[in-house]
């Protein structure tokens, strides 16, 4: 009989984390690595990529460093193609990149194009893009799969701050992942997406030292704290694993009960 904990192992299965070299990527990488899965770390920078790999190694997880621009085709089609060079499947891709909503707010009727075009490339297209070239290789491989994408609560709630580009991505990636799980069933692959709230990492370090900014934040979430990433990887977990084997097109809130009281 098989043990309940079972169902989160991920022995011989491999997974991509697009973004596993930013904050929240990297704690899912962990996460992954430390539940039997071997992972390809996807980040823009070879550096910061390959120091995430390797600290995975030191503590006996297989994993693979994958410098690529992940708005750009050719480097998805790669990045996959690396992954099964090393390892021979591929099982999971989680798509981590994206933020930059502050960097650009703007009235809604004078959104500029440019800026438009940013903010929805960095938290949309790349994750159409690895998503493709990975489903693509899940197909091939003929055992199902598993795609996890990171939405916000701002694909859900509207916030009168300048947000019009990032809500739209992030309304489109709730959108995607209920068309994707969709078309994709008939191959065993499901498609999730979780929807933080704001989530503490070295990224907003410098708002969070505002006690005026934090304060607005924790009043509004009824657990009255910071999201942590560490919050994320248990939802991560449940989505990647044979737990959620009869779990498609949902995207779980994880808050704090802010989205409750909306």
């Amino acid at each position: 009989m098989t043990a309940h904990s079972d169902l989160f192992r991920l022995d011989d299965r491999v997974a991509v984390i697009v973004g596993g070299s930013g904050a929240i990527g990297s704690a899912m990488a962990e996460a992954l690595g430390e539940a039997g899965a071997a992972v390809s770390i996807v980040g823009r920078t070879a550096e910061r990529t390959e120091a995430v790999a390797a600290r995975m190694r030191e503590t006996g997880a297989e994993s693979l460093a994958v410098a690529a621009d992940v708005n750009n085709q050719v480097d998805c089609e790669r990045m996959v193609s690396e992954t099964l060079d090393k390892f021979g499947r591929l099982d999971i891709i989680v798509n981590a990149v994206g933020g930059g909503a502050g960097t650009a707010l703007f009235a809604a009727e004078q959104y500029p194009t440019s800026e438009w075009d940013r903010i929805v490339d960095l938290n949309l297209t790349t994750t159409v893009h690895p998503t493709q070239a990975a489903v693509k290789a899940m197909i091939t491989g003929k055992r199902g799969g598993r795609v996890l994408n990171i939405s916000s609560v701002r694909g859900q709630l509207g916030i009168d701050a300048g947000y019009s580009a990032y809500v739209a991505a992030k309304g489109a990636i709730n959108a995607l992942t209920r068309q994707w799980a969709t078309e994709w069933a008939k191959y065993g692959i499901t498609v999730n997406a979780i929807s933080p709230t704001f989530v503490d990492t070295p990224q907003v370090a410098t708002l969070l030292q505002d006690p005026v900014f934090k304060a607005k934040i924790v009043d509004r979430i009824p657990l009255k704290r910071i999201g942590l990433t560490q919050d994320l990887v248990g939802a991560v977990l449940l989505f990647c694993s044979d737990a959620s084997s009869f779990i498609t097109g949902q995207i779980l809130t994880i808050d704090g009960g802010l989205t409750a009281t909306q």
